[in-house]
């Protein structure tokens, strides 16, 4: 683990103290104002709100590094063409911001060489936040100051285990949805927690296995860190590591070739 990942992983906890501070001002607000993109999904005054605070905070912080963000693409400065790469989905989990429901997060990652090298997912309005750096650990708390390292679960069985996912339309669109109930029935127990969180529950050794059909880089490129430094695995659905083709497998380790198998 080199110095500048240790420096880059506080630089992220500054970003995310900045975020918290717009999003939780927005959070409920009574003229909170929610338009459509142009693929349906909605977006925020918070969510561009807090992706345009971090690229001017990153433009100041790290003017030769790349950003990308959920909200306004690419940028396009010509410093930022190396091989480093800040990745940042301002509010993951927009619909529940949008209806007044907690579990929401601003997700912060450094790419390297398009491999996720740093993680920080920030969640004010449940008062915890998650982070990593390669070769650091993995560690979850309202803050630095109070952190606690995280390990997954050893858990060795489906049998035993605890299954999260986000919906299962994904997975009927796929195609894949027969294969996805099979396997739910397996397992000791299935929640819907959803987006970010079911990964930092993952991390955590609060639930095995955590899947998606489909994501953008932005969902998941903070969250490979964090599950991977706390001992799990983290693959897309050809067993690639992850991020790879746009969908995610996340496990303890042990339940990883049973679930990659029976949903590849």
């Amino acid at each position: 683990m080199t110095s500048s990942y240790a420096d880059d992983l506080a630089l992220a906890h500054v970003l995310a103290d900045s975020a918290d501070a717009i999003s939780m001002a927005r959070f409920r607000a009574i003229d909170l104002k929610v338009d459509a993109k142009p693929d349906l999904t909605p977006v925020s005054d918070a969510d561009t709100a807090v992706e345009q605070a971090l690229r001017s905070a990153l433009g100041r912080s790290r003017p030769r590094d790349g950003v990308l963000g959920e909200e306004f693409g690419t940028s396009s400065r010509p410093a930022g063409t190396g091989s480093r790469r800040w990745v940042i989905d301002p509010i993951d989990g927009t619909k529940n911001f949008i209806r007044g429901v907690p579990v929401w997060a601003t997700l912060i990652a450094l790419m390297e060489d398009d491999q996720p090298v740093v993680g920080l997912v920030s969640a004010p309005a449940l008062g915890r936040r998650w982070w990593a750096g390669r070769g650091l650990g993995a560690y979850a708390g309202r803050h630095r100051s109070n952190a606690t390292q995280l390990h997954v679960s050893g858990v060795r069985s489906l049998a035993d285990a605890s299954f999260c996912y986000s919906s299962l339309t994904g997975w009927e669109a796929d195609g894949r949805l027969p294969a996805m109930l099979e396997l739910m029935r397996g397992c000791w127990r299935t929640r819907a927690y959803g987006d970010f969180y079911g990964y930092m529950l993952l991390a955590e050794g609060a639930l095995d296995v955590m899947v998606e059909p489909e994501l953008s880089l932005w969902d998941i490129a903070a969250l490979v860190p964090i599950v991977t430094e706390a001992g799990g695995t983290f693959t897309d659905l050809t067993g690639s590591a992850a991020p790879g083709d746009g969908s995610a497998i996340a496990t303890n380790g042990p339940l990883h070739p049973e679930v990659l198998a029976r949903l590849a």
